[in-house]
């Protein structure tokens, strides 16, 4: 375990902000992250726990230490005759587990092929995709108390899951360090086409025998077709949650945009896509100098090179203002920003 001082986080951010960290390092062991913690050097200092760095904005150097969580492997840990438990280090990249499950033939996370980041982020903010969230298949975590150093389980309750929302991002945020996650998936598949482009791009695909890694194809074409790559434009994917509005809202806008897209969430809630309200709101493809709004996807705010965590977040705000005054409608992030 090596600390570092003054290195840039670039490598370590999918938007590829350069700032820099006062102290750096990487833990591949719950004895390395207590460890660090308890050391006098730095136990006085802020800390950011990093996993894939896929859902963060820096917006300036950060003035304390920044820690990687590298913690691995895969493991069974309940199993019968039509699902199984699996154990999953927070370190391990969130898309290698689910080709990992596709490939073993288990169900549950196909729809959620190629989401960045690792799997100690995916329940902070209860990731999800065409039609399924961490939440469906979710089990239990351990976290680390960070006052205490003691281990911590909790169950789907606790979580307090909601949508892109978790305990961990509320009352217990900045307390707790997730160290691994429990997932139960099936030996039998429920497929899950109806949701988005699912069931079109099966068919020009030319699939006929449906199963999870079908799915999982038809997910990342989706997802590529739309989505920039952060190797070649930073970017943290979908910078904007889809608004959740009341039916009544809803029909008044309708009169007004006919054509506004909605998903029905219960008998009084609907969601919107928040990236169908930034594009007419005149967004998609805007560029400023280094920053913009992806041409394909204007649900994705990108850094083209150069640009800075705060370009991007006054970026943010303006179409933030712009949607609230064409639609009435409060978009609300779903990258942190720091």
């Amino acid at each position: 375990m090596k600390i570092q001082q003054n290195i840039s986080l670039k490598p370590y951010n999918t938007f590829g902000l350069d700032v820099k960290a006062s102290y750096f390092v990487e833990v591949s062991s719950v004895k390395e992250l207590v460890a660090i913690l308890q050391n006098p050097d730095y136990k006085d200092l802020s800390r950011l726990f990093l996993g894939g760095g896929s859902n963060i904005l820096l917006t300036k150097d950060y003035e304390g230490i920044v820690i990687k969580i590298n913690l691995e492997g895969i493991n069974i840990i309940q199993e019968d005759l039509k699902s199984l438990v699996l154990k999953v280090g927070a370190g391990v990249s969130w898309h290698s587990f689910v080709l990992y499950t596709i490939a073993n033939n288990w169900a549950g996370i196909e729809n959620m092929s190629l989401i960045p980041g690792t799997v100690g982020a995916a329940p902070m903010q209860n990731i999800g995709a065409y039609g399924v969230e961490i939440k469906d298949v979710f089990h239990s975590l351990e976290a680390l108390n960070l006052s205490t150093f003691e281990i911590e389980t909790f169950d789907l309750a606790a979580c307090k899951f909601g949508y892109r929302e978790s305990v961990f991002k509320h009352e217990k945020k900045g307390q707790y360090v997730i160290l691994s996650v429990s997932f139960t998936l099936q030996k039998e598949p429920t497929f899950k086409t109806a949701y988005g482009d699912i069931q079109r791009t099966l068919a020009e695909m030319g699939v006929t025998e449906l199963s999870i890694k079908a799915i999982s194809d038809a997910v990342i074409h989706i997802r590529k077709s739309k989505l920039p790559d952060p190797a070649e434009i930073g970017n943290s994917g979908s910078f904007f949650k889809n608004p959740e509005i009341s039916v009544s809202q809803y029909l008044a806008l309708k009169e007004r945009f006919d054509t506004i897209p909605s998903y029905p969430i219960n008998e009084t809630t609907v969601k919107v896509p928040a990236g169908w309200l930034i594009e007419q709101a005149g967004w998609k493809g805007f560029r400023d100098g280094n920053i913009g709004v992806h041409a394909r996807q204007a649900l994705v705010l990108v850094n083209y090179g150069g640009g800075n965590g705060n370009e991007i977040k006054n970026l943010a705000y303006k179409v933030q203002a712009s949607v609230k005054e064409k639609f009435g409608i409060e978009l609300s992030p779903e990258v942190n920003f720091i």
